[in-house]
């Protein structure tokens, strides 16, 4: 009976959340197609064009960047499935390898089909400053089956159109790895229904609005006239209002986990013998395999997020190869000399600190950049992952506030000092109307980042905060002592990771 309430409860949970935004279903469905608004991509939106007094031929979406946008959506896939499953699952003790697996596994198919229910319109269409409206719900008006057409959306460039529904493929990955991150911080103790649950939760009122303050805004064709300009700013995201750069999501997605999952930590106590028995990572073989993976996938994740086939990508693209093997040897280096023997788990660990970084500044700091962010990141993460931590006493399992948030507030404010072209950086677009690049002073810069930052610290934590709460009540957070002392493998799901 309590197994039956606890999946009953779980039900309702997902029902209830995807059924918020129904209220308003008809009027949205009342709506021609044509007038709802398209995706909006990271720093540019997927708005529709106006209609034009004098009929022109529309453009069509390059074939090259349909293609390197399909290979990145995939790239991003198996950056969660099998990446972070086996970093995170070589991590964990041999007992709770397979829990670790089928959290990763049922959580990102949960945040995508959730996704295409109502995260996407949520987080990528015009509503208001910090959540989209109703227009795309189960994603309609993304393809006209009748007419056999399909809606379109921008990229960064004027008259380069994407299909919206590649967008919303590439996007989904990012909502569904962003909620996965924040398991690695709950591992080892926390019952598989209340994860569900607080993912439902989180993802609802944390990922999706924290995406469309960054990411919304009406799209480079919409900015045809100077006299347009303070209106379409003012349709924004609230974070995109302010000029804050995340080329890939150091605010949207790692700050935003890390800081969950360090809430989560709190909420469920530390592991029975934490401190007193040993918890060494079972299979670092696998976290290897799982961190290379994960570097392979990245340039989908960073290069893709240029929307385009072109020079911006490529800039991405080196700077997250760059960046990451710097962080490798600084980190390991640092190991080093400070603990006498460098680890496998520690250049694993680096690389995700410098891909993790490199995130926000991808395509949006130079060279020089890169190499700064790389060298930095390692040290100051192993540094997270042993001082601060604690400073903070709580039982981040895998990390995750460690490397995600610290390093992403890194990077998330490196980005605002290396953009600046005096430093070698690409600045950024001050004119859309004219598509005009220039920088601007870099201390503005940092404290517009610093104020996104601390807007995503907040949000995340208070919303995480409710949401490990409500599933708590509901089925309870924390596995029982003799469930956790067993395994979860074996109690939660009936089978093992091993048979020897």
């Amino acid at each position: 009976m309590k197994r039956l309430l606890s999946v009953l409860a779980l039900a309702g949970a997902f029902c209830f959340s995807a059924a918020l935004p129904a209220y308003a279903q008809d009027k949205a469905a009342d709506k021609p197609a044509a007038e709802a608004p398209a995706a909006a991509a990271p720093a540019a939106a997927a708005a529709p064009a106006a209609a034009s007094a004098t009929p022109t031929p529309a453009p069509t979406p390059n074939k090259g960047d349909t293609a390197w946008m399909l290979t990145s959506t995939a790239l991003v896939l198996l950056m969660s499935v099998p990446a972070l499953a086996l970093f995170y699952g070589g991590l964990v003790r041999s007992k709770n390898m397979l829990s670790m697996l089928m959290q990763v596994f049922v959580t990102f198919s949960l945040i995508t089909v959730l996704w295409c229910v109502y995260g996407y319109s949520l987080a990528f269409t015009e509503g208001n400053a910090y959540f989209g409206g109703l227009d795309r719900l189960f994603l309609k008006g993304t393809f006209d089956a009748m007419k056999g057409e399909f809606a379109m959306g921008t990229t960064f460039s004027k008259n380069t159109p994407m299909y919206e529904l590649v967008f919303v493929a590439f996007q989904a990955t990012f909502a569904a790895i962003t909620c996965c991150l924040i398991l690695g911080a709950v591992a080892e103790r926390m019952k598989f229904s209340a994860v569900l649950i607080f993912m439902v939760i989180w993802f609802t009122f944390a990922y999706a609005p924290m995406a469309h303050m960054v990411w919304f805004w009406m799209g480079p064709d919409a900015y045809t006239d100077p006299k347009l300009v303070d209106e379409l700013n003012s349709k924004a995201g609230l974070i995109w209002q302010w000029g804050a750069l995340d080329f890939a999501g150091g605010t949207v997605v790692h700050i935003n986990a890390g800081v969950a999952g360090l809430v989560g930590a709190y909420m469920l106590g530390k592991r029975i013998g934490y401190g007193k028995e040993a918890m060494s990572p079972h299979n670092l073989t696998m976290t290897m395999i799982g961190a290379a993976m994960l570097w392979f996938g990245w340039f989908g994740f960073n290069a893709g997020s240029a929307l385009e086939a072109n020079g911006t990508a490529a800039l991405a693209f080196m700077n997250t190869f760059l960046a990451t093997a710097c962080a490798v040897l600084s980190w390991m280096f640092a190991e080093w000399m400070f603990k006498g023997k460098p680890s496998m788990l520690g250049a694993a660990s680096g690389a995700v600190a410098g891909l993790v970084a490199i995130t926000p500044a991808a395509g949006n700091v130079g060279i020089p950049g890169a190499f700064a962010i790389g060298l930095i990141v390692g040290p100051l993460c192993l540094w997270g992952v042993n001082g601060l931590k604690k400073m903070l006493n709580a039982d981040d399992a895998l990390d995750v506030f460690g490397v995600h948030a610290l390093g992403g507030i890194f990077g998330a404010l490196a980005t605002g000092v290396f953009n600046s072209q005096e430093l070698g950086g690409p600045g950024l677009v001050t004119d859309w109307v004219t598509a005009k690049v220039g920088s601007i002073p870099i201390m503005d810069q940092l404290l517009i980042q610093a104020k996104a930052v601390g807007v995503t610290v907040i949000w995340t934590a208070v919303v995480a905060f409710i949401a490990f709460k409500i599933a708590d009540i509901i089925v309870g957070l924390r596995a029982s002592e003799e469930v956790e002392r067993e395994g979860l493998d074996i109690n939660e799901h009936g089978e093992s990771a091993y048979h020897m």
